[in-house]
């Protein structure tokens, strides 16, 4: 069931938002070559913290750090550890806040250092994929209208467009309906109704959009090796188009 939010709900929701922005803000001046993503992880838990916030992924449903953190072919949910960020890669830091009895979310695909131009190319139209994906969305469109545009743009690009994870419904919990696909129908699924408070987040791959399930249960790796980018806001549908909170 789509919990439609009110304008008070909104409003409290701006909070954990803007944090989550801040933070990934704080995150594109820290992270660098040379650290490991446990060492990001404790920056980023302490920079919520000292906003009165909680890092919503601590602990959920087991999780064991502040943030998610994945590093070249992990699409999401990498959990930090001792690896060392090193010159080249791409880092999706997927982070959520919850302050004000609500949660905000967002992720960022931060390039380190000189990257091989065709990665470079893959973060930038991931980003855009974002973009894409919420043209023309208001109070009225299909769910499935933001998946199609996203996978169209990515695919025309020769790219792979994850299946196996989503963009979803926020608020009071992480993660509610809908689930916001990026992929999909032109004029199918549920229609959105004003005051919906969704994440849409494009998982874009180099190659396929196959993965696999890493032994810890929760990251995911592309089946073909090949880099993936992740790029994530939290957005309010509106009667006449949209706002966005994490931006």
């Amino acid at each position: 069931m789509i919990h439609v939010k009110s304008e008070r709900e909104i409003e409290l929701m701006r909070e954990p938002c803007r944090v989550v922005k801040d933070t990934l803000a704080f995150v594109g001046t820290k992270i660098q070559a040379g650290m490991t993503t446990k060492e990001l992880d404790v920056l980023i838990e302490r920079f919520i913290r000292s906003e009165g916030a909680y890092p919503s992924c601590l602990g959920y449903g087991g999780f064991p750090a502040s943030a998610c953190i994945s590093v070249n072919d992990m699409v999401v949910h990498g959990i930090p550890d001792d690896r060392v960020i090193r010159e080249g890669d791409i880092v999706s830091v997927d982070l959520c806040a919850y302050k004000n009895g609500y949660h905000g979310d967002a992720c960022r695909t931060f390039c380190i250092g000189k990257v091989a131009p065709e990665v470079e190319k893959l973060v930038k139209v991931t980003e855009e994929c974002f973009f894409k994906g919420i043209e023309g969305l208001k109070a009225g469109t299909p769910v499935y209208d933001i998946g199609y545009r996203v996978q169209k743009h990515a695919e025309s690009f020769g790219y792979g467009v994850i299946r196996s994870y989503t963009g979803h419904g926020i608020g009071k919990e992480m993660h509610e309906d809908p689930n916001v696909p990026n992929y999909g129908k032109l004029g199918t699924g549920t229609r959105l109704r004003a005051g919906t408070v969704i994440c849409v987040e494009p998982m874009i791959a180099l190659g396929g959009w196959q993965v696999k399930l890493l032994p810890d249960g929760w990251g995911a790796v592309t089946v073909d090796g090949k880099p993936a980018a992740h790029y994530e806001n939290t957005l309010v549908v509106r009667e006449d188009g949209v706002e966005i909170l994490t931006l």
